[in-house]
């Protein structure tokens, strides 16, 4: 990768804004916008170079936007703790299998995946959140965690969740992002709200909390193995912008319903998946 001129720099900002602010709004990272573009951007990159960038830039805005999130106390900390022990064991095999899988098998059945889910959330945006803002606290099974959570507005949530189910799917969203460079919000969110219950504020918020964790274990392994040294300065600029975007983001989710924050993520989904299956 050659040095950046101003122009650059300047439109690499402006991508790391929308990306953040995005992708803070529906606790995604923004790794699902940034990673398809830098590949179109740079074709003659290897895949490890930009998967380094990407995690890179998400752990920046992942950082911006739990500050935010944490400003209105919408994360569930001790819930985020636990999930975070399950996707740094993931985040490393995947940074670490980054340059040996076939993406082309890989990516298909990810590609059909996403775009599973996708019609999933668009089918049944609202399942979830009627009435998401009443105590409900799940039973049938003494293997759950019971959370009480309010918010800085006083808004308050009660739900209850499997840790066993919550391990396996962080350690697989770990895993899967940090080999895609994608983030993890992106599968993280749905996962929590549909299959752990949780509020869908809550799920955003939190899984940018763990999202920091994981990247930057992510963003740790491609510098020891050396693969983040080329891509310095770009990530510096697109860091910058998605540290302002991840504010916009956070603040912007207030005036959306959870149920239109699922269908943008849906949207989203919808968008990678394509995006995968159109270059194989």
């Amino acid at each position: 990768m050659t040095e950046l001129s101003a122009a650059q720099y300047l439109g690499l900002i402006a991508l790391g804004l929308v990306t953040g602010a995005y992708g803070t709004l529906i606790g995604a990272g923004g790794g699902f916008v940034l990673m398809p573009i830098l590949i179109m951007l740079y074709p003659g990159v290897g895949p490890e170079n930009l998967t380094s960038i990407s995690l890179a830039v998400v752990f920046f805005n992942a950082l911006s936007g739990s500050e935010a999130y944490a400003t209105m106390k919408r994360i569930d900390y001790k819930s985020g703790i636990i999930f975070a022990t399950a996707t740094v064991p993931g985040a490393v095999m995947g940074a670490l299998h980054t340059a040996y899988i076939q993406r082309r098998t890989f990516d298909t059945v990810f590609g059909v995946v996403i775009l599973g889910v996708a019609v999933f959330l668009l089918l049944f945006p609202e399942r979830k959140f009627q009435g998401e803002k009443k105590t409900e606290l799940r039973r049938g099974s003494r293997y759950r965690i019971a959370r009480h959570l309010v918010e800085a507005d006083g808004t308050g949530f009660t739900y209850s969740f499997n840790p066993v189910l919550g391990l396996l799917i962080s350690f697989l969203v770990g895993y899967v992002s940090s080999l895609l460079g994608i983030g993890g919000g992106i599968i993280h969110v749905p996962a929590l709200v549909y299959l752990l219950h949780f509020p869908v504020h809550i799920a955003t918020a939190t899984s940018h909390f763990m999202l920091a964790i994981m990247a930057l274990t992510g963003t740790l392994v491609h510098i020891l193995t050396g693969t983040f040294s080329h891509g310095v300065h770009r990530t510096v600029a697109l860091s910058i912008g998605v540290v302002l975007g991840a504010q916009i983001g956070a603040h912007l989710s207030v005036r959306f319903r959870g149920k239109w924050i699922i269908r943008s993520l849906a949207a989203a989904l919808c968008l990678l998946g394509i995006r995968i299956l159109m270059m194989l």
